[in-house]
C-alpha cells in the first residue's frame, strides 16, 4: 500500500463507481426505518461557492451517517431553476434562459459530483421543466377551487429595477431582497394573491410540532405573522357620513382616547383632506412621509412626525370630539391603518403627543402610586385598575377588556376581533421565466380556470426580453390568444407568471416520486418519506420559502394528500463562508474557488475543512491553513493505516486487555464513539465530531509510541473503526481505506460503530476527606480527575459542607489520589 495518499486518482475512481452501481439510490422499504435528509435545492447559477460546499456538505454528512445507523436514507438533489436572474442573462448576453439554465444545471452537477456527494440523481428535479411546473399549475388550481387563490387590485410593492411586484417578505427595509433597489409601494395593479392568513393560527400553533427548529426561526415567524387579540371599533368622522374603524389591542383603554391617527396611506384621506384648508401642506407632508422606509417611520429611536387634518372623529363611547391626525408612525400593513391614540398608557403616542401638544389623560393605575398626566415621564404600560373610565372604574385590566368589548357588541359598535401583521401572499410576477398562471380570461365568463388535462401551460420559447415592467409574455399573440373553455368564445391568457418560492413550495414532495406522470406525486411514497427528518439552509429563508412550505403543507394536509401538518421536522441554519471578516462577492473580488480547492486538495479535504472550521450554524472564516491543516490529518490517517496494515489486516477483531495502555486506549475509542455520535445524531455539532477523531487518531499514534507490545487485535478494532468514524467526512479516502483493509462492499454500507458503556467509564479511587485534619467523609472518583475538579466535588458533598459553612477556606492540601485536607477557620 502506497504511503501517501494520490486524492486525485483516489476520488474519480470512486466517483465512477458510486456511478455505475448506483450506491446511493433508494426505494421504499416497509421493513426499515426511513430517513429524508434534505438540503435547500439551489439556483443553478452555473458555479458552486463556498457556501454551497458547506451546505450540502453538511446534508452529506448526515446522510451518510444515518445510512450506516441502518436508516433507509433518502438524499435527493433538484434545481429551483426558474426566476429572475435567468431572464436577467438573457437580455443582458442575448440567449434563451432555458439555455442559459441548462447549461448551468449541467456544470453544477458536475461539480457536486466531485464533491462527492451522496445524491439520488435518479429524483433529480428541475422547477423549469413542463413535467414539473405541470403540478405547480395544478396545486395553484386546487388552491383556487378551495378559494385560496384569487385576483384583486392592490397596491403592492414595485421593485424598478427587476421591474416586477413583490411580496412583502420580499422587501427588507424598503427595499428589494434581491437587487437592494429601493421598492415603490403605491402602485397599484391587479395581482394574484394565495390566501395564506387563513393557515395564521395553525402555522403559529404548530410551532409546537417543531421541536427540531431553532427557537430563532420560530421567534422570527411568530414575529412575522403577528397576531394580536383586540377589537374592532368605529368611530364616526364629524360632519360625514365616513367612519373610521380602528383596531386596538387595548380597548380597556378607550376613556383614554384623545386622538386618533390615520396612516398617510389610508384609502380615506385622500377624500378627507380635499378641499381643506391645508389641504396642499398635508399633500406634502404625506409625500415626505411615503419616502421614508418602514424603520425611519417605525424604529424605536426615529422621530415621529405627524399633521393635523382639521377633522374631528368622536369617541364612540364618551361622544367626546378628538382630533384626526395623520403620522408616520402608522402604517397600513397592520391593523386598519387607523388608530386610537392612548399616549398615557402606549409609548409611540405618548412620544407624538408630547412632540405636538396633545391631551394625555390616565385611565390605568398602579397599586403603589397615583398617576397624573402632568407627572408622567412615559407611558405608563404595565398592569393596574382602571379609573377615569366610567363604567370601567376599579376593574382590572382583563375584566375592563371583557366588558367592554360586550358594550361595543351591545351597541354595535365594535366586536371583539383579531389581527395579523401577515399579509396574503403576492404570486403574481412581471416576467417570463416562471410558471405561466393557469387562467383564462373571458369577456362572458370572466376568469376561467385551465382545465386540468390542457396542463401544462407551457411557455413559449419566441419571446422578446423588454425588460419593460410587464410580462414579455403579453407580446406573444400566440400564446395569449386562446378560446374560453367554457363557452368556447375566444378568450386571453394570464400573462404573469408565478413567484418562485411557489415552484419551492412543495419540491420536498415531487422527490418522493418524480417520475410520476399521472399525479402530483404518489400518496403511499410521499407518506413513508415524510416529513423531511433533517432539512439544511440559510436564515434567510425564514419568513419566506420557510413560511411558504409550511402553508403549502397545511394546503395538502387538509386535502387529504399527505398525512404529515409539517414539511421539515428538524431544520439546521448553516452560518455564512467568510473571507476576512466579510461575506464572499465576485463584486467585491474577495472569494475563493471551491474548484481551485478541490483540484489543489481534493474533495475530501475541502469538505473537512469546512465543516470542522465552525459549528454549522456560525458563520466561517476561510482559511488556507486550516485547509492546510485538514489536509495533513487525512494524510496522517492514511499512514496510520499503510504503516500497519500488515500487522493488523489477517489478525482477528477478539483480543485482550493486556495492560494500562490498552485499557486506556479502549477506553478512548468507545469514548470517541460515544461523543461523535451523540454530536452528529443529537447536537449536529460535526466541528466538535471530527476533532473527537483527530483526538483518536492522536491516542493511536502515542499508543504506537510507548506501547512496549503492541496489541495487533485492539489495534485493528480501533484502526477500522477510525476509518468507519471518518467515513462520512471523507468518503472517498475512505471507502479507499477500507478496500486496503480487506473488505469488499462499500465502507458506506457498513454498519455504524456502537460504543460499550462500560468502556467508557474510568477507574474509581476512594478519597478520604478531611477538614482540620478529622474525617469527615470519603469519596469515590474517577482515578485520573483533575485536582481543581476534585477540589470542588470535595466541597459540594454535605458532610463536608456541615463542616465548612460559615468559615473561611485557608488552603486545601491534596495527597494524590488518596487525601484532600481542607483547613478552614
Amino acid at each position: 500500500m502506497e504511503e501517501r495518499y494520490n486524492f486525485s486518482k483516489v476520488e474519480k475512481k470512486w466517483q465512477q463507481h458510486w456511478e455505475e452501481e448506483g450506491t446511493y439510490q433508494t426505494e421504499i422499504n416497509q421493513n426499515q426505518d426511513e430517513y429524508y435528509v434534505l438540503e435547500m435545492f439551489p439556483y443553478p447559477s452555473g458555479n458552486l461557492h463556498m457556501g454551497h460546499v458547506r451546505n450540502y456538505s453538511l446534508g452529506d454528512v448526515f446522510a451518510r451517517f444515518r445510512r450506516m445507523q441502518g436508516y433507509n436514507v433518502l438524499h435527493p438533489m433538484g434545481w429551483d431553476a426558474f426566476g429572475l436572474p435567468a431572464e436577467n442573462a438573457a437580455i443582458k448576453r442575448d440567449i434563451h434562459p432555458a439555455d442559459w439554465t441548462e447549461d448551468n444545471i449541467s456544470n453544477m452537477k458536475k461539480q457536486f459530483k466531485m464533491l462527492g456527494l451522496s445524491y439520488d440523481w435518479k429524483r433529480e428535479v428541475a422547477t423549469c421543466k413542463p413535467d414539473y411546473y405541470k403540478w405547480t399549475q395544478w396545486l395553484f388550481l386546487e388552491l383556487y377551487k378551495e378559494g385560496l387563490a384569487y385576483k384583486k387590485k392592490a397596491q403592492v410593492n414595485w421593485c424598478p429595477d427587476c421591474q416586477t411586484v413583490l411580496a412583502n417578505e420580499q422587501v427588507i427595509d424598503g427595499e428589494c431582497e434581491r437587487c437592494d433597489s429601493e421598492v415603490i409601494d403605491d402602485k397599484e395593479l391587479e395581482q394574484w394573491f394565495f390566501k395564506i392568513t387563513d393557515y395564521a393560527d395553525q402555522l403559529l400553533a404548530d410551532h409546537d410540532l417543531l421541536d427540531g427548529w431553532p427557537e430563532r426561526v420560530k421567534t422570527m415567524q411568530q414575529n412575522w405573522i403577528g397576531r394580536s387579540e383586540g377589537a374592532k371599533i368605529k368611530f364616526k368622522i364629524k360632519e360625514s357620513n365616513h367612519e373610521l374603524e380602528v383596531f386596538t389591542t387595548r380597548p380597556d383603554t378607550i376613556y383614554g382616547a384623545t386622538y386618533m391617527v390615520l396612516a398617510p396611506e389610508h384609502p380615506l384621506v385622500d377624500e378627507l383632506i380635499t378641499g381643506k384648508e391645508n389641504e396642499t401642506k398635508i399633500r406634502d407632508f404625506i409625500a415626505e412621509v411615503k419616502d421614508q422606509d418602514e424603520e425611519e417611520r417605525t424604529g424605536t429611536d426615529a422621530k415621529k412626525l405627524g399633521i393635523d387634518t382639521g377633522i374631528k372623529a368622536i369617541n364612540p363611547v364618551t361622544k367626546e370630539e378628538i382630533p384626526v391626525m395623520i403620522a408616520n408612525y402608522v402604517l397600513m400593513d397592520y391593523g386598519t391603518g387607523a388608530i386610537m391614540a392612548v399616549p398615557a398608557h402606549d409609548e409611540r403616542d405618548f412620544e407624538f403627543a408630547k412632540e405636538y401638544d396633545l391631551p394625555i389623560r390616565v385611565v390605568i393605575q398602579p397599586d403603589d402610586e397615583e398617576l397624573t398626566a402632568d407627572k408622567l415621564e412615559e407611558a405608563y404600560t404595565e398592569d393596574g385598575l382602571v379609573t377615569n373610565s366610567k363604567m370601567l372604574n376599579g376593574l382590572s385590566i382583563d375584566d375592563a377588556f371583557d366588558k367592554i368589548v360586550d358594550y361595543l357588541e351591545e351597541e354595535g359598535i365594535g366586536n371583539k376581533d383579531v389581527n395579523y401583521r401577515l399579509r396574503d401572499w403576492l404570486i403574481s410576477r412581471q416576467r417570463y421565466w416562471g410558471t405561466p398562471i393557469p387562467v383564462i380570461h373571458c369577456n362572458n365568463c370572466g376568469t376561467v380556470p385551465v382545465p386540468e388535462e390542457d396542463l401544462p401551460v407551457k411557455l413559449p420559447t419566441n419571446v422578446e426580453f423588454t425588460g419593460e415592467g410587464q410580462s414579455p409574455l403579453a407580446n406573444v399573440d400566440e400564446f395569449v390568444q386562446t378560446t374560453c373553455p367554457e363557452c368556447g368564445q375566444a378568450a386571453k391568457r394570464e400573462v404573469d407568471t408565478m413567484d418562485t418560492f411557489v415552484d419551492s413550495s412543495w419540491y420536498y414532495l415531487r422527490y418522493t416520486s418524480p417520475e410520476l406522470t399521472t399525479k402530483v406525486f404518489d400518496q403511499e411514497r410521499a407518506n413513508y418519506w415524510m416529513n423531511v427528518d433533517q432539512y439544511i439552509g440559510g436564515i434567510e429563508h425564514a419568513i419566506l420559502h420557510l413560511l411558504y412550505a409550511r402553508f403549502f403543507m397545511k394546503f395538502l394536509n387538509d386535502q387529504g394528500l399527505v398525512e404529515a401538518k409539517e414539511p421539515f421536522a428538524s431544520l439546521l441554519t448553516q452560518g455564512m463562508v467568510l473571507l476576512d471578516g466579510a461575506k464572499m462577492s465576485k463584486s467585491k473580488g474577495n472569494i475563493v474557488d471551491p474548484l481551485e480547492i478541490l483540484d489543489e486538495y481534493g474533495a475530501d479535504v475541502a469538505r473537512l475543512f469546512i465543516l470542522f472550521a465552525a459549528p454549522p450554524e456560525r458563520d466561517l472564516d476561510w482559511n488556507d491553513e486550516g485547509v492546510e491543516g485538514a489536509q495533513r490529518f487525512l494524510n496522517r490517517v492514511w499512514r496510520l493505516v499503510a504503516k500497519n496494515i500488515d500487522q493488523i489486516k489477517e489478525v482477528t477483531t477478539e483480543f485482550e486487555i493486556n495492560h494500562d495502555l490498552d485499557k486506556k486506549l479502549h477506553r478512548q475509542l468507545h469514548v470517541a464513539i460515544r461523543d461523535i455520535t451523540s454530536d452528529i445524531e443529537e447536537r449536529g455539532q460535526l466541528n466538535t465530531a471530527i476533532s473527537s477523531i483527530m483526538e483518536l487518531v492522536n491516542a493511536v499514534y502515542k499508543y504506537l509510541n510507548e506501547a512496549k507490545q503492541i496489541n495487533s487485535q485492539l489495534l485493528k478494532v480501533v484502526v477500522e473503526d477510525i476509518v468507519l468514524l471518518l467515513a462520512p467526512f471523507a468518503p472517498h479516502m475512505t471507502e479507499e481505506l477500507w478496500t486496503k483493509l480487506g473488505y469488499e462492499d462499500s465502507i458506506h454500507n457498513q454498519e455504524w460503530p456502537n460504543f460499550d458503556q462500560e468502556a467508557t467509564k474510568k477507574d474509581e479511587i476512594e478519597i478520604v476527606v478531611q477538614v482540620n485534619g478529622k474525617v469527615r467523609d470519603k469519596v469515590k472518583v474517577a482515578a485520573d480527575i483533575a485536582e481543581e475538579e476534585l477540589k470542588e466535588i470535595i466541597k459540594e458533598q454535605e458532610n463536608v459542607q456541615r463542616h465548612i459553612e460559615g468559615k473561611e477556606i485557608i488552603k486545601e492540601i491534596v495527597v494524590p489520589k488518596k487525601l484532600v485536607n481542607i483547613v478552614a477557620q
